[in-house]
């Protein structure tokens, strides 16, 4: 069972609405989940930024052909395609910097783990590929050239110690429950359990809250 199914089951009324109403709806939980997850997110797999980038295309030619003309109808549906468009490329614009702000961050981490690997885009691997490069040739250019052979990888986990930065997945995170379900969480001093019950939000460690994402039984918020 995905989003969708889910949305299904709150919203009857989910399948009725437009393509471009449910793409809208998927791209704003996108962009919440995105923002408020420590780690990278899974890319959108289901053709979603396809036909996002096709509208926001077709929504501009229409602007430039409808710019120019003096009927006040005409200039008033203007405005309002305009005001839709902008709204489709903040929030695109806004979960990209969110993607790459972590891609930044945390490079070598998701090139070096196989699975990870998976969360990036086309353009994200080649993005996040000659980040890396280019952030290893300056280092060597700096300092690391100086170093032994075997002390120049940025990659090391030798002696049980990993020089590779990786996201804090401790860190606490809102979640909405999408369905009864129960909640387990782990503290300092004890681990606590509760019966969630559907629409509850609650604030669990992300390690947590992962595995409720994951199977759509909660939302990040």
């Amino acid at each position: 069972m995905d989003i969708d199914d889910i949305l299904r089951e709150v919203d009857p009324t989910y399948d009725a609405l437009p393509e471009e109403t449910r793409d809208l709806q998927m791209l704003t939980r996108a962009w919440v989940a995105e923002r408020s997850a420590p780690e990278l997110l899974d890319w959108p797999a289901d053709g979603l930024f396809e036909r996002i980038n096709a509208r926001v295309k077709a929504q501009i030619e229409k602007v430039e052909e409808m710019t120019g003309v003096m009927d006040p109808k005409t200039n008033f549906a203007l405005i309002v395609i305009q005001t839709e468009l902008e709204r489709f490329k903040f929030l695109v614009r806004s979960y990209l910097r969110a993607r790459i702000a972590k891609v930044d961050r945390h490079a070598l981490h998701y090139l070096s783990t196989p699975g990870l690997r998976a969360r990036l885009s086309p353009t994200e691997l080649a993005y996040a590929t000659r980040h890396q490069a280019l952030l290893h040739n300056h280092y060597l250019g700096s300092f690391l050239s100086s170093f032994p052979a075997n002390l120049q990888n940025l990659n090391d986990t030798s002696g049980n110690v990993t020089m590779i930065d990786t996201p804090d997945v401790e860190s606490a995170v809102f979640v909405r429950l999408l369905r009864d379900t129960m909640v387990e969480g782990k503290g300092v001093d004890a681990d606590g359990r509760l019966e969630g019950k559907t629409g509850d939000v609650v604030i669990l460690r992300w390690s947590d809250a992962k595995p409720l994402v994951d199977s759509t039984k909660a939302e990040l918020v």
